[in-house]
């Protein structure tokens, strides 16, 4: 019992908190550190910078220890602690390059040690300087996900709603969300499947996508999530699978986003609260307060006398298109 939980603990340590199902594998031989190169670019900053710095300094110890051991080291005539304490920092310095002169080899054995541990550094610092550049290299995205999703009536269609939003300050070019159904199904045979069905949304793309967006399918009569309710979607362990790339107009990279609803995340009869609005200065304002606030449907939303509704929403003048909040 104890070591599964030592293992789970370690495997945290090393990938942190990975959106990867926790699903138990039997017979995968999957190992970490068999992809050592993809675990030291997705670990987190933290565990990489102590991992880095533990390697550093266990590998200057190690040769801290053979150059008393060779005992041909000038200068290093320290006693106990202070003369291993001189052959690290001696170790540290023939590392770096640094050379302070006041320790250097006298024997062929400490020579060697000198050549040995100076390709050791040059290696060392190659490769954690390509491990940090291609961390730092790596796009990301910086996308908002709504914590719920809602159905509600749009337009006197059933609609599923969730939100999504830019929280850079640019524009992601040529957006598009993908948007999958999960749950568990039956064939006429009997046989069990993990199914997976393709959400048709009102609009999947955008050409700008700089502020939010509120995604929307329609649940049509027979189609996806007719008949459905939270008992059912719990029953079937069904989720909503959200994905969104597009191009990072800054870094010229494509960058992709990832979201899942679970059954217990979609609210019935219930809207977002509106986030765009138009201040005094006649600029857009976008209330990430509000981002995650649902409302249940008590009565129907007062529109303006001006509205249109085939062209959009007119809110405290300023108009919102029907797929964009």
């Amino acid at each position: 019992m104890f070591r599964p939980q030592l293992r789970r603990a370690s495997i945290k340590f090393f990938v942190g908190n990975s959106t990867y199902p926790e699903i138990e594998r039997i017979g995968d031989p999957h190992s970490y550190w068999g992809d050592i190169y993809h675990l030291l670019l997705t670990m987190p900053w933290a565990t990489f910078i102590s991992l880095t710095s533990a390697l550093y300094l266990l590998v200057n110890a190690l040769f801290a220890i053979a150059y008393s051991w060779s005992g041909g080291v000038a200068n290093g005539d320290g006693e106990g602690t202070y003369r291993f304490l001189d052959f690290f920092f001696f170790s540290v310095q023939t590392m770096a390059s640094i050379g302070y002169g006041a320790m250097y080899p006298t024997s062929g054995a400490a020579h060697w040690l000198v050549v040995i541990e100076s390709l050791v550094g040059l290696f060392f610092v190659a490769v954690t300087t390509g491990l940090v550049y291609a961390r730092f290299s790596l796009p990301t995205a910086r996308i908002l996900f709504s914590d719920v999703a809602v159905v509600a009536p749009f337009n006197g269609v059933p609609t599923l709603m969730f939100r999504t939003a830019n929280k850079r300050k640019n524009y992601i070019l040529e957006a598009q969300l993908w948007v999958t159904l999960v749950r568990d199904e039956y064939s006429l045979e009997g046989d069990f499947m993990r199914r997976f069905h393709d959400v048709p949304l009102v609009r999947s793309h955008t050409p700008v996508f700089s502020l939010s967006w509120t995604a929307m399918h329609q649940i049509l009569p027979g189609g996806l999530l007719d008949g459905d309710t939270v008992e059912t979607l719990r029953r079937d362990r069904a989720q909503i699978i959200v994905t969104i790339t597009g191009l990072d107009e800054t870094l010229a990279q494509t960058i992709h986003a990832r979201h899942t609803f679970n059954a217990e995340d979609i609210h019935w009869d219930h809207r977002f609260a509106d986030i765009l609005l138009t201040g005094s200065h006649g600029r857009r304002i976008i209330d990430f307060n509000q981002f995650h606030v649902i409302h249940p449907i008590s009565r129907p939303r007062q529109l303006p006398s001006n509205h249109n509704l085939a062209a959009g929403v007119i809110r405290n003048g300023a108009r919102i298109d029907s797929d964009h909040n």
